[in-house]
């Protein structure tokens, strides 16, 4: 008799563990690194007022985020760029429809060694710079020292927005170096006396040196949070999460959250510009 009343004791108990376990809300978000800070402190925040939930987030890159996406490996592809022609196309093709969220905006801000005494340059300067026609810092009034250029790869969103914006569409120089990553582009930079990079405001650490940018060649302005905020600062960009439309119910929770001025309030303080 004692036996008969545990049986189904123990099937209920598997059962309500069953029952818990698919209403854990398991998400996964992966791409651009720029996008990376604020997608994991949001989702941190998110998981602790939803305590079921479970949100895995990874960075790799814009183009990184979006393949993922459309491969089915991830719920949300992260992206510091629009969609490109090509990958509309191949989800177009698998009968996807992608849908894109603006989150937040960023400041792209270049950086060189700490030791340089360049303290800004106008955006020709910097497009002959990573185009490899100027070549030596005393070319802007620096030290007479080699310029030596690091880029992002080409999977990057930031690697995009930099080419369009600060290169009018033109090539990077053959020669620049190509990081993995921001925190990659920030270590060589500061290592490097010569070097010059970008990276997204966030990053920006007392281990490099940012410097102020003119679009117009007299007006200068540095890449803060304000100056961007107010437009004064010139390279500036959409940041976004992307994700499919059958998944519309899955990843809106999360979407809402930051999206909510919580999740904005978070964005603010980890440096990037909220987008309400």
């Amino acid at each position: 008799m004692q036996n008969s009343v545990k049986t189904p004791l123990i099937l209920l108990a598997v059962l309500f563990l069953t029952l818990t376990a698919n209403n854990v809300q398991a998400q996964r978000i992966k791409g651009s690194d720029t996008v990376l800070p604020i997608a994991q402190q949001t989702a941190e925040r998110f998981m602790a007022l939803h305590p079921n939930a479970r949100v895995t987030v990874t960075g790799g890159g814009s183009g990184v985020g979006i393949s993922a996406l459309l491969d089915g490996t991830t719920d949300i592809g992260m992206a510091s760029r629009s969609i490109k022609f090509s990958e509309k196309m191949k989800a177009k093709k698998l009968g996807e429809e992608l849908v894109e969220v603006p989150v937040a905006y960023d400041a792209l801000a270049v950086v060189v060694h700490p030791s340089n005494p360049v303290s800004q340059l106008t955006r020709q300067q910097l497009e002959d710079i990573f185009r490899g026609k100027i070549t030596n810092w005393k070319e802007v009034g620096g030290e007479d020292r080699k310029i030596v250029v690091y880029s992002r790869e080409t999977s990057s969103g930031t690697y995009e927005f930099f080419k369009e914006s600060v290169l009018k569409n033109k090539n990077y120089m053959s020669s620049s170096l190509s990081m993995p990553a921001t925190g990659a582009i920030i270590q060589s930079v500061s290592q490097t006396r010569g070097a010059i990079g970008y990276v997204g405001l966030a990053y920006v650490s007392p281990r490099v040196k940012s410097l102020n940018v003119s679009y117009d060649g007299t007006h200068f302005a540095a890449p803060t949070l304000e100056n961007a905020v107010n437009k004064t600062y010139p390279i500036v960009r959409p940041l976004y999460y992307y994700y499919n439309q059958r998944n519309a119910n899955q990843v809106e929770p999360l979407l809402q959250f930051i999206l909510s001025p919580a999740g904005q309030e978070i964005i603010k303080k980890s440096g990037y510009i909220p987008v309400k």
